[in-house]
């Protein structure tokens, strides 16, 4: 126990000088994968932790089994088996820790077989330096946040996240924070953002799929604390179409109506609410049909009747074009401009927003800081986007705020701080 300790504080100094928080010093398995981390061995570091578990759990296994038997001979080499693969991976980490402490690779077998000692004389002696530190994981890192917060609108969306955060191989990693908007009901939103800017993670924290640190008014009522009640007020469309190609058009939205309407409703107001909305999109012809016979732009339109059959006042809609040619593209999205327009929030994420920009209100642009978080780069009309960004097309806006190596620009922290800059402006003149 005592051996343990010492080692322990030997692990917590180097995690200190690493710039990591060295309380993981303490914690078994868990420090390699911290100090994976500081090596730039984070992968390894990964597959030890892993290797780790089923070595513990193969020992204790091992333990209790008695011995001169088949299953005790299996388990003995599945213990072997797992201890030799931790050994090639602990050398893989103190290889990269040698490194980046600018060590000969001879130290490896101070490591392999002195490891307390070893420890200590990395952890406690000043001329053992990192040359290089781990990236901040706090809340600070990245773009300073605004502080402001999205004054609730009547009858709209009000959306306020403070953050939204996951655990990842015991890290911290944010995924969302700071963003803050409010949409007027009878507007058409775009979601713009690249690759990894947290699209998703935003739909899913807007419709309480995954509930985030935040607070979303839909219609005065609060999303999350009225979830059960609000829950078919919100329309939720995937790119995927989430439908049996064996049923008819008619089957397929008469199931959605008993998923969707509420049990109040009676069989004959069922009927009266799938027939509307068969007309409403164009399908009563085809009732009869069966869904693997419809085309792409006849699929579309049943996939977003099916969540337009409980009236819901926020519709969202992922890639909703995807596979559709310009023509039957635009008349797609003529439909979700006069559902819009009867006062309903349509928030769509589209690959080709240029064609259809027109009949958008407003567009969010949603874009990876320098700590790859998603953080809001904008919000506002369309119109004005194309000032706030200096550019002419979404395709270069969109372009502007992606990282180099997604052949962007590189310039996300330069619009998020200047839009937190607004926000926190606005706030403080709002009194």
């Amino acid at each position: 126990m005592l051996g343990w300790f010492i080692q322990s504080l030997g692990y917590f100094m180097i995690l200190k000088k690493c710039g990591a928080n060295p309380v993981w010093g303490f914690i078994p398995f868990v420090r390699e994968y911290r100090i994976s981390i500081c090596a730039d061995r984070e992968k390894e570091g990964r597959k030890f932790a892993i290797f780790a578990a089923i070595y513990g759990l193969l020992s204790v296994v091992f333990a209790f089994e008695p011995k001169n038997t088949t299953v005790y001979i299996v388990v003995a080499v599945m213990v072997l088996t797992a201890y030799l693969t931790l050994t090639l991976y602990k050398i893989r980490i103190y290889h990269g820790l040698c490194h980046v402490f600018n060590r000969r690779k001879r130290w490896l077998w101070a490591w392999l077989f002195f490891d307390t000692i070893t420890a200590l004389i990395w952890g406690f002696k000043e001329d053992f330096q990192p040359v290089k530190k781990v990236e901040k994981e706090d809340k600070d890192a990245g773009v300073k946040v605004s502080g402001a917060r999205a004054q609730a609108i009547e009858g709209g969306l009000t959306v306020n996240i403070k953050r939204r955060t996951v655990f990842d191989f015991f890290r911290l990693k944010y995924l969302l924070k700071d963003i803050h908007l409010a949409v007027p009901e009878g507007h058409m939103v775009l979601l713009l953002g690249g690759s990894g800017a947290g699209k998703t993670t935003f739909v899913n924290a807007l419709t309480g799929y995954e509930k985030a640190n935040a607070s979303i008014f839909l219609k005065d009522h609060n999303l999350y604390r009225e979830y059960g009640k609000m829950k078919y007020d919100v329309g939720f469309v995937p790119q995927q179409d989430l439908m049996r190609g064996y049923d008819t058009v008619l089957l397929t939205l008469s199931d959605a109506a008993a998923l969707r309407l509420p049990k109040s409703m009676n069989a004959s107001e069922r009927r009266k609410r799938v027939h509307d909305v068969l007309e409403e999109f164009g399908l009563a012809a085809i009732a009869n049909s069966m869904v693997e016979k419809l085309s792409g732009g006849q699929r579309k339109r049943l996939s977003i009747a099916m969540e337009y059959i409980s009236d819901p006042s926020l519709f969202i809609l992922d890639e909703p074009d995807s596979g559709l040619d310009g023509v039957v593209a635009r008349g797609l999205f003529e439909k979700l401009r006069s559902i819009a327009d009867s006062g309903k929030i349509v928030v769509v994420i589209t690959h080709t927003p240029d064609r259809v920009i027109d009949l958008f209100d407003d567009v969010i642009v949603l874009a990876k800081d320098s700590a790859r978080t998603g953080r809001l780069a904008y919000y506002g009309p369309v119109s004005e986007a194309y000032q706030y960004f200096g550019k002419e097309s979404m395709e270069e806006i969109l372009l502007s705020v992606n990282q180099p190596e997604e052949g962007g620009e590189g310039r996300a922290d330069e619009f998020v701080e200047k839009y937190a800059g607004l926000m926190a402006e606005a706030e403080k003149k709002a009194g």
